[in-house]
């Protein structure tokens, strides 16, 4: 049975980038700088829209996914596409990568393939308007526990927690992993998330998980505070490793009790798209080959700093080599 070093479970979402000015923002009604969910209308007149494609397999957890399987480790990837082109193009593009993408296109969804039309201005703010289509729909039944249960590291896509089948899903997964002597986490990806469950949310951190990993406003979205030490310090007491990235401030851990604080230094960005996602691949690399904390941090901050430096959420150079570099490695 094969043995598996990371598997994410989340949004099988094709990511399509184009860049644009302000003014076409405004001509197009799209917000800048944030993250809006659109319908399937406007997903078709987006994507029509768009000039310069740049095409990707993508989703938050799934970028984290290749990011691991591009540093040379065993990985899978969950998540429902559609048999349609993008949803074919995404299936054999994760496979393409070096990765399990464990379920097959379904045939004849009622919906199609999610995909998120990104608008990158030249300041390097990032307008997402995403489509969720197909992916929203994973139950219990795309999760396969001979997956599940063989893994070092599950890692979870807060987006699916939006759900109830998928709440199901991610406790019967982290469960089988925990069973399988591996450990359990998730990416809050956004407060809204926390907002709309939580409850829930701190229901499975404290019983189900073994790590968390958000930015500063997600982590204080889960005890509805605007002090991140507080929240740091209350996630910590339900949870055995908190996260949380903190753009320029750099990232603050806190693992068995000790915090660990990791600077970075600071990179005007061409894209800021996927910079959470490598964070997190860097970071899980490292705590798969079981590094210390800071080395883990560090990994994780290299990788974002090299994902930000172009168009496009997964690295372009070879990571490795950047952290022979830097002597992480």
């Amino acid at each position: 049975m094969k043995q598996y070093k990371l598997v994410g479970i989340g949004n099988a979402v094709v990511d399509v980038i184009s860049h644009a000015d302000d003014s076409f923002l405004d001509h197009m009604g799209i917000e800048k700088g944030i993250m809006q969910l659109v319908e399937r209308d406007r997903s078709e007149a987006l994507y029509g829209s768009m000039s310069d494609r740049l095409q990707t397999p993508g989703g938050a957890v799934a970028n984290t996914v290749a990011g691991v399987g591009a540093l040379g480790l065993q990985t899978a990837f969950i998540g429902r596409v559609r048999d349609d082109a993008l949803g074919k193009f995404y299936a054999s593009a994760m496979t393409d990568n070096g990765i399990d993408f464990v379920n097959p296109p379904v045939v004849d969804g009622e919906t199609p393939t999610s995909r998120c039309m990104i608008f990158v201005t030249p300041d390097g703010e990032r307008s997402l308007n995403t489509y969720l289509g197909i992916s929203t729909g994973l139950t219990s039944d795309d999760v396969p526990v001979e997956v599940s249960g063989n893994t070092q590291i599950m890692f979870l896509e807060g987006y699916l927690f939006d759900h109830d089948a998928g709440k199901t899903a991610f406790r019967e997964a982290a469960r089988a992993t925990k069973a399988g002597n591996g450990i359990a986490g998730i990416a809050i990806s956004d407060p809204f998330c926390v907002e709309r469950h939580r409850a829930d949310f701190l229901s499975l951190i404290e019983n189900d998980l073994d790590y968390v990993i958000g930015n500063e406003h997600e982590i204080k979205s889960l005890f509805e505070t605007d002090d991140l030490d507080l929240a740091l310090q209350k996630t910590a007491a339900i949870c055995p490793m908190v996260v949380c990235t903190r753009s320029g401030d750099g990232v603050s851990v806190i693992a068995g009790g000790a915090r660990t604080d990791v600077p970075v230094q600071e990179v005007t960005p061409v894209d800021a798209t996927g910079a959470g996602d490598q964070f997190a691949a860097g970071f899980l690399y490292g705590v798969a080959t079981s590094r210390d904390i800071e080395t883990c941090a560090r990994m994780g901050n290299a990788c974002a700093a090299e994902v930000i430096s172009h168009i496009g959420p997964r690295p372009q150079k070879d990571m490795m080599e950047v952290f022979r570099a830097e002597g992480l490695v």
